[in-house]
């Protein structure tokens, strides 16, 4: 139908964007995976999934270039799009890497489905993925994988912390990665040839995390090759742990570095702005300066060490967002405002200046003219409005 040439235009633009929905629920493919020329996106994916994922050049490499192979046709038609097993430290990007790929590859990073494998750690695990079998407890419902899959067959497939999973749940990775389908329990063949699989794993962690204490301070040659030592340690692990023909069908393993200060800061500016975009969405501007990052990476840096970077988005929700929610509940902060965050000279506690969004605007007309009128001799400075209010935050709740 939305071939036709006769009828009006738009009509047959109203009625094929209807169609791609319809088939998207359908199939599970995002609309704009329909029938779009990849072939821009593929060559530029590194950068894009550097938009999520902080650092991990490496890692962000291997996996674009097996994706692009994949993608290009030349890969097996007969399994998963990629197979990898993402190693490292927690806290490093190995999940924000997955949702990246989701978001790139299927128009939407909640296309990733998880699963936790510390919930599978006995035999009868394998029920619980593939689904029971006719005429036992349970056959209704289906397997927790497989029906993920089924109604979502073009998706990430994340299996989390994959060394706690019981042996026989390894057989079910096999078939996965052998045939790029599975049998459901009730005799339902789901495919997965259009699905990437991520296992994660922090084995061998301890190593990579030795190895960047020691070169904390400075980095050099020396420095660099205690990290490809610690490398080769994890993958001794990895080796020793894991059944050799999984290791043998995966697209790539793939080892992530603890992260480094300065990239530890982007990723803080990278949670910043999506919390500037939640408050945007009420009307609430939000800045926070580099000197009060600063504050809060600080007060985050013993949890940093031991968990990596998620501790930095928990530490901003608690010093910066509860606070901007209080002053909202105040009647503080509203819909019109603009709030600044700051460092006190001690560089200890954050300061939390509130404009008017007119205010702010009107004073960056006025720096603006006074640059201006640096320059130009008929130029007038512009006085500046204060602030509509002012409030610093003393106490550390």
């Amino acid at each position: 139908m939305a071939r036709q040439t006769n009828g009006g235009g738009g009509n047959k633009k109203a009625s094929t964007a209807a169609g791609g929905d319809i088939v998207s629920k359908w199939t599970g493919i995002p609309v704009a995976s329909l029938g779009e020329d990849e072939r821009k996106k593929l060559l530029e994916l590194p950068q894009l999934l550097h938009r999520r994922v902080i650092g991990q050049d490496e890692a962000v490499g291997v996996v674009a270039e097996a994706v692009v192979r994949s993608r290009s046709g030349l890969g097996n038609p007969n399994q998963p799009s990629g197979s990898f097993l993402f190693l490292g430290p927690t806290g490093v990007g190995k999940t924000e890497l997955a949702k990246a790929l989701a978001e790139q590859l299927f128009g939407n990073a909640k296309l990733l489905v998880r699963i936790d494998m510390s919930e599978y750690v006995n035999a009868s695990s394998v029920t619980r993925l593939i689904g029971s079998a006719p005429g036992t407890n349970g056959y209704d419902k289906g397997g927790q994988l497989t029906e993920l899959v089924r109604w979502r067959p073009y998706s990430v497939v994340l299996f989390d912390e994959v060394e706690k999973a019981d042996a026989a749940v390894f057989n079910v990775f096999l078939q996965i990665l052998d045939d790029g389908r599975l049998t459901d329990g009730q005799g339902r063949t789901v495919d997965f040839t259009n699905t990437i699989i991520i296992m994660t794993s922090n084995l061998g962690a301890q190593h990579l995390a030795a190895a960047d204490a020691a070169g904390a301070s400075h980095k050099d040659d020396a420095t660099e090759a205690a990290a490809a030592a610690a490398k080769q340690r994890v993958l001794a692990d990895v080796q020793r742990h894991f059944r050799p023909e999984l290791i043998s069908r995966l697209t790539e393993m793939v080892v992530f570095r603890p992260l480094s200060g300065e990239q530890l800061r982007k990723v803080a500016r990278l949670q910043v702005r999506g919390m500037a975009a939640r408050l945007a969405e009420k009307g609430i501007g939000l800045d926070v300066a580099d000197a009060a990052l600063d504050v809060v990476l600080a007060r985050s840096s013993d949890q940093v060490r031991a968990y990596g970077a998620r501790p930095i988005k928990r530490c901003l929700e608690k010093d910066v967002m509860t606070r901007i929610s209080k002053m909202v509940v105040q009647e503080v902060v509203d819909d019109d405002c603009y709030v600044t965050v700051e460092a006190d000279q001690g560089k200890e506690e954050l300061v939390f200046t509130v404009d008017k969004q007119a205010d702010a605007e009107e004073n960056e007309a006025a720096a603006a003219a006074e640059a201006s009128s640096s320059s130009s001799a008929a130029g007038k400075k512009r006085k500046r409005r204060p602030p509509a209010r002012y409030l610093v935050v003393i106490d550390d709740e």
